[in-house]
């Protein structure tokens, strides 16, 4: 459903991402560590991740001792316009 409509059957290829996110449940920042190679598939999981949030706040006591959370993720679009995690 959120492979890119412009890359299907044409891009496929794998990334990692960075996610930042605030007590509150919002993004703070993404980064790209390790790109796919291709700027629609880097920029769709970027919208993918915001798309997504908010997400849920931080329960109270990983509040008391996180400022912030970072996520680190592979996203693998495959070849048959399929988007998996790891």
């Amino acid at each position: 459903m959120n492979y890119p409509e412009e890359a299907r059957g044409k891009f496929f290829g794998s990334l990692v991402l960075s996610v930042a996110l605030r007590p509150d449940g919002s993004v703070d920042r993404i980064i790209v560590v390790r790109s796919s190679g291709n700027k629609v598939l880097d920029e769709s999981a970027k919208r993918i991740v915001m798309m997504s949030s908010p997400f849920a706040p931080f329960p109270p006591d990983i509040r008391k001792e996180t400022d912030y959370l970072d996520i680190t993720r592979t996203w693998n679009f495959t070849r048959g316009d399929a988007l998996e995690t790891r």
